[in-house]
């Protein structure tokens, strides 16, 4: 072989050009998406599995993580304050096995509506460990809740006349904690709940339940809000509700037995808009519990003195708790290349099921190693809006048809706040000791779907209709 013939044999196969478009976001400090980093089990049990058993997409919970979690809550506040309680926030995920595996941990109850309390005794929680919040508490509700002793918090001047009436008129004096709302410096104010403390409005409040036959102030409670990420906000929350507590006492003669800080703590997931990964700005349960038990206890030390006692406190939070213990596995069902070059995938879980995702770039993680190059990628849902977007970017290398992933943590606000809209909403499984696992809810079907309608006569047929 003469080299001019070598020369020609070793050229290049000739292959369409095409046109890659450089996009911001694509690298960053942190470095690019491995396409080794993949996770085929969870809490050891094989996703491929879990879908064969209970089909995709497929919610799963993890009961040995909410007992850790909330283990590992009370012993970071308990080790710091000597008189804690911890009250499981049902709004966060009423799921029966959630709510039952943490009061088998001692939570008490969180409730904000005749739904959640009731579903609460349902359960089988004493009257006396449920605390009844929200701004909606009819008066049905409120006797059932007299009766039976559970703690209100009262929210606005109307609830507070409307429960005076129904104490009075069961013959009892009935404890209650009122709620407050302040300016910390730290977070927006939720000022539509409780009573303000600045105006002055919580102070008359105060008066108003010190001078009632049928009502005994004996605790207070404040929400800051939520995903609260500097603990520095609680520090100073729980100052201003001693200074009140304080005041409080003197000017009604009344004895606050509890301080309620309500919830907000973050979990490990990443906000969107946030620059730094959770990582980095999430706080550890230790140190919202020394900054909270640090100003709870040197604003307390002088009742010891006084022969008070120090109160109670009481903790809801509920994101921190469940967060990291449910993932969401779902299916690849297309493949698309968007008109700006963009890759996109459309996975059978869509924002009906992931509420979240509206909030969070939730962590994505493939259930089995990918080959190629990780590129940009838009993550669709099934839904026939243009809204239904599961990450609006994410760097994966190339998918098939059917291959499966995992989005986490999604154990928060998803099971209570998901949508029955277009799909049926799917199984949710937990994952026991010895890996172990139970349906905890089911799929929901046609049935499910119609049982609540009816149908009047003259429409039960699609058949044209003749006349009037």
């Amino acid at each position: 072989m003469n080299d001019a013939t070598h020369e020609i044999s070793e050229k290049k196969r000739w292959s369409k050009p095409t046109l890659t478009p450089h996009r911001i976001g694509s690298l960053n400090k942190f470095g690019s998406v491995s396409g080794g980093h993949y996770q085929d089990s969870f809490e050891g049990v094989p996703i491929a599995s879990l879908l064969e058993e209970y089909g995709s997409p497929l919610f799963v919970l993890s009961e040995q993580r909410l007992r850790n979690n909330v283990r590992k809550l009370l012993r970071a506040f308990e080790t710091r304050y000597g008189n804690v309680i911890y009250s499981w926030s049902y709004k966060t995920n009423y799921l029966a096995a959630v709510c039952s595996t943490l009061h088998q941990e001692g939570a008490w109850a969180e409730v904000v509506s005749a739904f959640e309390y009731e579903k609460a005794r349902q359960l089988g929680m004493p009257a006396e460990k449920i605390l009844f919040n929200g701004p909606h508490k009819e008066r049905p509700i409120l006797e059932r809740v007299v009766a039976e002793g559970a703690r209100i918090h009262i929210d606005h001047l109307d609830e507070l006349y409307l429960l005076e009436d129904v104490a009075k008129a069961a013959g009892k004096q009935v404890d209650v904690t009122m709620r407050l709302n302040f300016d910390t410096g730290f977070t927006e104010p939720w000022s539509r709940f409780g009573f303000n403390i600045e105006s002055g409005q919580a102070l008359d409040a105060a008066r108003i339940l010190g001078d009632s036959k049928y009502l005994n102030l004996c605790g207070l409670h404040s929400h800051l809000g939520t995903f609260i990420l500097d603990p520095r906000a609680y520090g100073v929350q729980v100052r201003i509700m001693c200074a009140f507590m304080d005041k409080v006492e003197v000017l009604t003669g009344c004895t606050i037995e509890s301080i309620d800080i309500g919830g907000g703590f973050a979990s490990m997931n990443s906000l969107q808009g946030t620059y730094l990964p959770p990582e980095q700005v999430v706080p550890s349960m230790d140190q919202y519990a020394e900054t909270i038990c640090t100003a709870l206890n040197d604003a307390t030390r002088e009742r010891d003195l006084q022969g008070k006692g120090r109160p109670r406190l009481i903790l809801e939070s509920g994101r921190a708790v469940v967060d990291d213990a449910e993932i969401l596995v779902s299916s690849v069902v297309a493949n698309k290349r968007m008109p700006d070059g963009r890759r996109s995938v459309v996975i059978d879980a869509g924002v009906n099921l992931l509420f979240t995702g509206f909030w969070y770039n939730h962590q994505v993680t493939p259930t089995r190693q990918l080959e190629g190059v990780p590129e940009d990628t838009v993550l669709y849902g099934p839904l026939c809006m243009n809204i239904d977007i599961m990450r609006a970017s994410v760097l994966l290398p190339p998918l098939n048809v059917s291959d499966s992933i995992i989005f986490s943590n999604v154990g928060a606000y998803n099971n209570t706040q998901w949508m029955q809209f277009i799909e049926y909403r799917p199984n949710v499984v937990m994952v026991h000791a010895g890996n172990q696992v139970s349906i905890v809810r089911t799929a929901e079907d046609l049935h499910v779907m119609t049982e609540q309608e009816s149908v009047p006569a003259h429409l039960c047929s699609v058949e044209p209709q003749q006349g009037d």
